[in-house]
């Protein structure tokens, strides 16, 4: 079967490698099993990118980087599938560019049946939104500045939308970004390529700054001292984009001296926020179609990853297809 094989920065190649193997008796005890995964639908996001380009810290391996995908159980020792069962699935570590893997079977939910599958799969970032948006303690009647409009910008845009945020207001470098926003639940939109973006935003808040200021941008191009500078006295800054292992010249005393707190977020419930997400989209509060702009097979992942890093073409999510075995 085939895996990703990051060979050089920015290079990727598909190899053989031998099939996953199920234990006869799970190793992960107390019951839980294991599942053999067969993707079929899946997408890239910028937490796989640092691995596509070699900038992240952590050991790049076999399978990197896809981790949010639906597609079949194809074997289990557990109790909580069946063969054939169809799941929404996050692998270890987003090992997941591969047509097979093994999985604990609690890194899995159920999906919705009255949406696109390609819709479906949105509850997984959709999922890590919600859980980070948790983190705060009101967001009826705020108004909240979400930095950085790529998708999961987006989909936090339709998150505080849902959850009764009064001005969310997109701020991005990219104008073919923001062109999507307001469908995604945005009332305002700013440039921050050629203009103040402080003046922008007090001319929008009547004289304010921002309750709440979301950094959605992460890794290298993080942007954590402009929300520093974006969030009023006594507001708070969310942390949801990854950031480098350290970040240098943080102005931590302007933060100290707007008396800012500061929320981060990592590693929702399988059990409450996936599921949830999943919910919101059955039920059409939030419709993602506006942020799914490109498709690939299996076999062009390589152009899939080029148009995402390059942000191109008015790139959001990119949906990357499995050959189906069925």
């Amino acid at each position: 079967m085939l895996a990703s094989h990051l060979i050089a920065p920015g290079k990727i190649d598909l190899i053989e490698v031998s099939e996953p193997e199920l234990s006869p008796i799970s190793p992960l005890g107390s019951g839980r099993g294991e599942i053999i995964f067969q993707p079929e639908t899946t997408c890239l996001c910028g937490s796989d990118l640092p691995y596509f380009s070699g900038s992240d810290e952590w050991e790049i391996e076999i399978g990197h980087s896809l981790h949010e995908m639906i597609g079949t159980v194809t074997a289990t020792n557990g109790q909580r599938w069946k063969e054939g069962d169809r799941v929404l699935a996050v692998p270890v570590m987003q090992q997941g560019l591969r047509e097979r893997f093994v999985l604990d079977e609690l890194r899995t939910i159920p999906i919705a049946t009255n949406i696109p599958e390609e819709h479906a799969l949105m509850a997984q970032p959709l999922g890590t939104a919600i859980f980070a948006l948790k983190k705060l303690p009101n967001l009826l009647d705020q108004t909240v500045a979400v930095v950085g409009q790529g998708p999961m910008g987006q989909l936090m845009n339709a998150s505080l939308s849902n959850m009764g945020a009064r001005e969310i207001i997109g701020v991005d470098l990219l104008e073919s970004r923001l062109q999507v926003s307001p469908q995604m639940g945005a009332t305002a939109t700013i440039c921050n390529q050629n203009c103040n973006l402080i003046e922008a935003l007090r001319e929008i808040l009547k004289g304010e700054l921002p309750d709440i200021v979301i950094e959605t941008v992460g890794h290298a191009d993080q942007q954590f001292n402009l929300c520093i500078d974006l969030c009023r006295e006594n507001g708070r800054i969310l942390v949801f984009g990854v950031p480098p292992e350290t970040i240098d010249q943080v102005r931590w005393r302007d933060l100290l001296f707007k008396n800012i707190t500061v929320h981060t977020s990592i590693n929702p419930d399988f059990e409450r926020d996936f599921p949830l997400a999943m919910k919101w989209l059955s039920e059409g509060r939030i419709d993602v179609a506006p942020i799914i702009t490109h498709r690939f097979p299996l076999a062009e992942i390589q152009q899939a990853f080029d148009l995402f890093q390059n942000r191109t073409d008015g790139v959001l999510k990119v949906i990357v297809e499995f050959p189906s075995l069925h």
